[in-house]
């Protein structure tokens, strides 16, 4: 859409969002290709879900669809019987390209009123308090020069540009960037509710004998530190234990029919042991304690616009502590490997398990349906797919440990994708068989946890 178009609809959303009925809309932009279903879906899913949040961001989201948007817009709204306002957009797009210059913004130059009721003859001579003329109403513009001398002019800041902050090493760390994201809807999304969200914590210990699968010492330090943490960022924390496939997955479908409307995220822990399994999103499968795997596409699917129309447009955000697999990595040698880092003060195990090419009755309709394009979407594995994922029996996991610890120190001021790679990067220099943590990222926005 070219720059014409985009101020056009700017200057005209207040009364699209007053006037626009969307309902009728959807058919017709499909038809004529100027959205994807899942795009029409994110759309009826923004903010509260209601007509004028719909009509909004459909007015947003129309800048981005090509330089023929606004005129397919127009006969959209004719074929629905909006007359008026396809007829409000036409004369305003014609009047518009008739005389350009009209909408061509101002050249500003900045100006400091004066006291009100003050002329320059006022000002002409005086030395003194100035006194306003008894009236004379009209404002003077002044210089800054007559404001203050040269010497004494104060420094001028944008409120939107903070300055350098001492980052306590020495040096300093220029926030603007962090900043401008943070409070920039369109670059990060918004955690002001407070709660910000709900956040479910599956932390599965204990296995039945029948699994073959061995406890898991050391998981219930992993989900202290995490409901701890998650708390600490403003979200309602519960915590369900030692659940089976099925129970895991009620307990998924349960928080994802609660109405998160008045939130702005929901976060999803599992901590268990896992293994490969065939997928066409997101790969692996965590146990329930029976020895059931359910599937990490499955989990994240539970949570799509079709089931949890409540958390349409938010964040979802899930965290696996889990076994991809049963691969050993020995890693490489690297000059800067840190003895420290080799050896460990107590025998490691993994929460491996074996490659599981079926999932279980329960599971193999949602793992393969189709669904829509994900997104809001984060998803963070402990280790790479295939490979095992360490725990310390007594410290906790690798995975947990360091993101709990990075979380700490550096989630007041970094986005989530920054804090989750001083993850990978220290958890990847640990022990001496090997663990690299990584993501799968379909958010929208840069993440900041609420402080």
């Amino acid at each position: 859409m070219d720059e014409a178009d985009r101020q056009l609809l700017r200057r005209c959303r207040v009364r699209l969002v007053r006037e626009l009925q969307v309902a009728s809309l959807w058919d017709v932009l499909l038809s004529r290709q100027l959205f994807t279903p899942a795009m029409i879906e994110d759309i009826q899913h923004a903010g509260s879900g209601s007509r004028s949040d719909q009509a909004r961001q459909l007015v947003i989201d129309l800048e981005t669809r090509g330089s023929q948007a606004l005129p397919l817009f127009i006969s959209c709204l004719e074929d629905t019987d909006q007359d008026a306002l396809a007829s409000f957009l036409r004369m305003s797009r014609q009047a518009q390209k008739q005389n350009p210059e009209a909408v061509r913004p101002p050249n500003l130059m900045p100006v400091v009123l004066g006291p009100m009721g003050l002329t320059p003859e006022d000002l002409r001579g005086k030395t003194g308090p100035l006194k306003p003329t008894p009236g004379k109403l009209s404002p003077v513009v002044l210089g800054p020069e007559q404001l203050w001398p040269a010497k004494l002019r104060p420094e001028v800041l944008r409120p939107e540009v903070p300055r350098p902050v001492d980052s306590g090493s020495g040096r300093f760390s220029d926030v603007c960037a962090q900043e401008i994201s943070k409070q920039n809807p369109d670059l990060a999304y918004a955690l002001n509710a407070d709660p910000c969200g709900h956040c479910l914590i599956v932390n599965n210990v204990n296995f039945c004998l029948e699994s073959n699968l061995m406890a898991r010492t050391g998981s219930n330090i992993d989900c202290e530190k995490l409901q701890q943490r998650f708390r600490l960022l403003h979200f309602t924390v519960e915590v369900k234990c030692d659940l089976k496939a099925k129970q895991m997955v009620q307990a998924l479908v349960e928080l994802a029919r609660r109405d998160h409307s008045g939130l702005d995220c929901c976060v999803v822990v599992v901590l268990s042991h896992g293994c490969q399994a065939s997928h066409r999103q997101f790969p692996g499968a965590v146990y329930g304690t029976d020895g059931c795997p359910v599937s990490i596409e499955k989990i994240v699917n539970i949570f799509n616009g079709a089931s949890c129309p409540s958390l349409g447009g938010k964040p979802k955000l899930f965290f696996i502590q889990a076994c991809g697999g049963e691969q050993k990595d020995h890693g490489f040698e690297v000059a800067c490997a840190s003895p420290e880092d080799r050896t460990s003060g107590s025998d490691p195990e993994s929460d491996a398990a074996p490659f599981q090419e079926g999932l279980g009755p329960f599971d193999q309709p949602d793992a393969v349906s189709s669904l829509p394009t994900p997104s809001d979407i984060f998803v963070s594995y402990s280790t790479f797919p295939g490979f095992v994922s360490w725990r310390d029996t007594k410290r906790g996991s690798w995975y947990v440990e360091t993101l709990d610890g990075v979380f700490e120190q550096w989630a007041h001021s970094e986005d989530l994708q920054t804090l989750l790679l001083r993850v990978a990067n220290a958890v990847s220099q640990k022990g001496i068989y090997k663990q690299i943590p990584g993501y799968f990222n379909f958010l929208r926005k840069k993440l900041f946890f609420k402080m």
